[in-house]
Order: structure tokens, then sequence, then C-alpha cells
């Protein structure tokens, strides 16, 4: 609710049904002088009116004088904002993104919606956090290094692509970009969450090679295998060629790889099959990674005043453009 720094003004909306009762009553109506123009012997005139436009403008005049006194009453809205003084966690999401990630097995979603759905839930949910991205294919990209900017973390997350970086999973390659730009990190804590439905047949870098190097680190790794097993849709467009994919996929993995990475990183393995799966194993590790931060409140404020006025006054020329410039009527 906003705070009123002038309410006293809100007063003058009282005038809006006084003026209304007091033309019902025929007082206040306004002065009219009816003229006849016709040929001799020929036909009156009769003025057309539109009721529907004459209606409209009086709607936008009463919806302009009231935006107008509300905006006398000079409204403030008043939000807080949490100010860290300590550090959190640094998390990277290492992200597969071959084309098997666009089976839709996940609540009929894709696997990658899936993921991207959790992972900005989570983000949302803890802004004290520097949240980072790197994407996976044949080779892999830096999306977003470690920030605590959560608009930028979110957009580019929101731009992953099923087959932007070719249809491999070059897993080794995606944590050590990942532990590379963790490594230097003075963050109290420090962890890679790795999201693949498969496991790592691309990349000059054994998997279990980069968990061994991000534990000499202090880095931690979640590994979470994504996704059912059997037969599933698949539909998707190659981002670089347009081609559209569509049909199915015979859905096998061997969890027992993406174990063997999280146990070299001190980290943990999770079965994910249902957005229930995601929501459960991303709040889990949100507690395991989770630091005591001190901060302090930002009270901020956003006066309305401006924005007000300028839609009372867009109303007032409405109204005066349908009844001079359509109606034509004489103002």
């Amino acid at each position: 609710m906003p705070d009123f720094q002038n309410p006293a003004a809100l007063l003058l909306l009282l005038l809006v049904p006084i003026l209304i009762i007091l033309r019902m009553l025929g007082i206040c109506s306004r002065i009219s002088f009816p003229i006849t123009l016709a040929d001799w012997g020929g036909r009156i005139f009769a003025w057309k009116s539109n009721s529907v436009a004459s209606y409209a403008a009086r709607i936008f005049v009463v919806v302009g004088f009231a935006f107008g006194v509300v905006a006398l009453a000079d409204p403030v809205f008043y939000h807080q904002e949490r100010i860290y003084m300590s550090r959190g966690a640094d998390v990277v999401f290492v992200v597969d993104t071959s084309p098997s990630m666009a089976a839709k097995d996940i609540a009929g979603m894709m696997r990658l919606d899936a993921s991207r759905r959790a992972i900005r839930t989570l983000a949302s949910e803890n802004a004290g956090m520097s949240f980072g991205l790197v994407a996976v294919g044949t080779e892999a990209a830096v999306v977003v290094p470690p920030t605590l900017d959560q608009k930028i973390f979110l957009s580019r997350l929101d731009a992953l692509a099923v087959g932007n970086l070719g249809d491999g999973s070059a897993l080794g390659t995606g944590l050590s970009t990942a532990v590379y730009h963790l490594a230097s990190s003075a963050a109290p804590k420090k962890c890679i969450v790795l999201v693949t439905d498969g496991e790592n047949n691309a990349g000059s870098i054994h998997p279990e090679t980069a968990a061994e190097l991000a534990r000499k680190r202090g880095i931690i790794v979640y590994a979470l295998g994504i996704g059912t097993r059997g037969t599933v849709p698949l539909d998707y467009v190659d981002p670089k060629t347009g081609k559209i994919y569509s049909g199915y996929l015979q859905s096998e993995f061997d969890a027992a790889p993406l174990q063997r990475i999280a146990s070299a990183a001190n980290g943990r393995y999770y079965g994910v099959q249902t957005i229930g799966d995601l929501a459960n194993v991303l709040g889990s590790i949100r507690h395991e990674v989770g630091v005591v931060q001190t901060y302090h409140l930002r009270t901020e404020s956003t006066h309305c005043y401006d924005t007000l006025i300028l839609v009372a006054a867009i109303l007032f020329v409405l109204a005066w453009l349908i009844r001079r410039m359509y109606l034509q009527e004489v103002l």
C-alpha cells in the first residue's frame, strides 16, 4: 500500500459524486442553446450524437480527474532491500546443453527447461549467494562467471539453448572451466552443480580428473543425473541450422560415472526424474552450502507524482479529441 504525503487532497474526489447528484437534480447542468436550422418548408436539422463516444469522453474526464487528485496526494511506495555485509557461497552451475536435454520427460517439459526453472527459483530465493553458469556441449563455455547480479545471471540462463554448443557432452571440460573460475574465489564455500543426462563423450579432460582438481581447490561437486529411462519424446530446433528434430530418444545412461565424479570432489550424486526431485535436490544443496551472512536493510522510496500527472493529461487529451474532433462539439 502507498503512503500518501498529502492525504487531504483525496477529499477532492468527493467532488465527482457531488457534481453527479447536482446534475441529476437539475443543478449545475451545462447551459445549452437549442438552434433549429432548416430550409423553408424543408426537413429540420437533427443532431446525431454518438452516445458511446460521449460516455467514453466523460469517463476519460472523470478518471483523469481522479488520477490528478491522487497525484496531488503524492503517493509514495516503500520497499526494503537487503545489503549484505559479508560474503556468501559461490555456486557455479555446469549445465549440459546436448540434444538429449530436449527430451520431454520432466512434467512434460524439456530437461533443459526444467533445469532452468529450478535454477531460476534457487537463485531468486538466495540473493546473498554468487551464481555462475557454464554451458556444456561438444565444447564448454562460461556463460556468466560467479556474480551477485541476479538480473545478468537469470538473463544468461534464459538464453541457454539445446544444441548451441554441438551434440556432445564435454563434462570434464565444463567442470574444469568452472574450477578455473572458482579457484581464486575468497568465498567461504564454493561448489559446482553439474546438471546432465548422460556420460562424458567429448573433450580432452576426463571428468574425474576435473573433479579431483576441484577437491584440491576446496570445491565441492554435486552431480545431478536428470531424466527418466526408456523411450521418451524429443523435439527441438537446431539453433545453428534451423532444422527441426522430432522423434523419440532411447534414454539410458549409467549413473556410476556421475557418482564417481561427485565422490571424487567430496560431493553427492542425485538422480532426478521429476520437478519435485529437482526442487528438493537444489534445496538440499542450498542448505549444505549455505553461509550465515550479516546484512542491513536499506529502505528505498518511489514517488508516482510524475507518472500519475502524465496519465491524467493523456486522458484529458483523449476526451478533448473525442468531443472536438469526433463528435465535433463546440467546447
